[in-house]
């Protein structure tokens, strides 16, 4: 809930993903320590978590999970003061469209005392009770928040980030048209394929009986012509319908 505490504050840490905390290792950067892990001089492991009980100035830094695969998580700047206001803050990056709460909070005495907002040292805002509400947050709300409460002092400052709403929608469908349906089925019911072997089945047919009366007939005269004739004419049929399928 917070990215900012007080000298003294006890705070957990803990690495989650799918409610299953196996197999990431918390770790941290300050400017004593770089990469060092829950327990190698800082911190108690507690099942799952990374207890701090006793939060010091230079436990100030950026603290991250880490898997053994090697993906990491978020990193969070931690921020330790030895002044009597902090800002709370969200921590995690938030979307866009989502109201963020600002809390200026003082160590000793209530929470509900007037402050004054600034963002990027700007000021943006008097609240009589400490708390600042930016309502559907966008891009340009992104930046460097601290506060301020008279006669006790100023806080530091914490960077908040605004990420994309990502919605997901599904494609558009379209309908053909009736017509062009039509066709997609015919042209899977009856391959062009199909049609071709069915018409050239039906002039063979044609062809050959015409020969054969011919012959039946008598006229033996010029059969040869007659027998060229319908073989030419098959394999002109065969090549138009192959051009046509293709």
């Amino acid at each position: 809930s917070s990215s900012q505490f007080f000298e003294g504050d006890f705070v957990s840490l803990s690495c989650e993903e799918d409610d299953s905390s196996a197999g990431w290792t918390l770790r941290r950067n300050t400017s004593k320590q770089q990469r060092t892990q829950c327990g190698d001089g800082w911190g108690e492991t507690a099942g799952f978590s990374c207890n701090l009980t006793f939060m010091m100035l230079h436990d100030s830094g950026v603290y991250w999970c880490e898997s053994r695969e090697g993906p990491i998580s978020n990193m969070v700047n931690l921020t330790v003061t030895g002044g009597s206001v902090i800002l709370q803050s969200p921590v995690l990056p938030v979307m866009e469209g989502d109201d963020v709460t600002l809390l200026c909070k003082t160590k000793t005495t209530p929470s509900n005392l007037p402050a004054v907002f600034f963002k990027d040292g700007v000021f943006i805002g008097n609240e009589a009770t400490g708390h600042m509400t930016i309502q559907h947050v966008s891009r340009s709300d992104e930046g460097l928040y601290k506060c301020d409460i008279s006669s006790h002092g100023e806080s530091p400052s914490s960077w908040i980030t605004v990420t994309d709403k990502h919605t997901t929608t599904p494609p558009p469908t379209s309908t053909p048209p009736p017509t062009f349906a039509l066709f997609l089925v015919l042209r899977v019911l009856l391959p062009v394929e199909l049609v071709s072997v069915v018409v050239l089945l039906v002039f063979l047919v044609v062809l050959v009986r015409r020969c054969v009366h011919r012959k039946s007939e008598g006229e033996t005269q010029n059969s040869e012509f007659y027998m060229l004739w319908c073989v030419c004419s098959l394999i002109y049929i065969f090549i138009i319908f192959r051009f046509i399928s293709c």
